[in-house]
């Protein structure tokens, strides 16, 4: 049992609704199971091996990502309004949601911990660069930081950059070396 009050109290009420018959532990295993190896971070690590190797679908995916993942009829939500945005030479994009934690399960999975912190959400807008090199990510000064906001209306989601020796890999692998942070921009590739 963890010693986080947040956690404990979740862990209160799921025994509670167990206890009551209003939910199983299957049912939850079968949750965290679909959001962890179904849905989720293997959906947006197959849509940004995709954009790479196809520049059609990247530029169909920069331009209307809801449509796009309309169209492949990804489970989970969050994604009613999807916007990527591409990491370049130019420019390394964050995403955060200052408010509470909107954040497209359907792409990314469970959001990580860290993504609802407080600390995260206030700094990662004010100091973008010393948060980011905090996940070990150094961003040089000539690359512009850009940080998109989520909310109820649009979740974003970054395309990073394709490492330059990826470039021979097929999109299966290509996908399997695609993190779930750095569709969140917090990391690269």
């Amino acid at each position: 049992m963890s010693e986080n009050p947040a956690a404990l109290r979740a862990e209160a009420l799921e025994s509670l609704l167990i206890e009551r018959g209003l939910l199983t532990t299957e049912a939850v295993d079968e949750i965290i199971v679909r959001y962890n190896e179904r849905v989720g971070p293997m959906n947006g690590a197959n849509l940004v091996a995709r954009a790479w190797t196809d520049p059609e679908f990247k530029a169909r995916l920069l331009s209307d990502a809801t449509a796009v993942v309309n169209e492949l009829g990804f489970e989970g939500g969050q994604v009613d309004k999807l916007v990527v945005v591409e990491n370049t030479a130019e420019v390394h994009n964050v995403v955060v949601c200052t408010l509470c934690s909107c954040y497209p399960w359907a792409v990314l999975g469970l959001p990580p911990k860290w993504y609802k912190d407080p600390a995260y959400r206030s700094r990662v807008v004010r100091e973008p660069r010393a948060v980011l090199a905090e996940f070990g990510t150094e961003v040089p000064a000539e690359k512009a930081v850009r940080v998109w906001d989520s909310s109820a209306e649009v979740r974003y989601m970054v395309l990073p950059e394709m490492p330059r020796d990826w470039a021979l890999e097929d999109t299966d692998t290509l996908a399997g070396g695609v993190s779930r942070d750095s569709m969140i921009g917090v990391t690269v590739l």
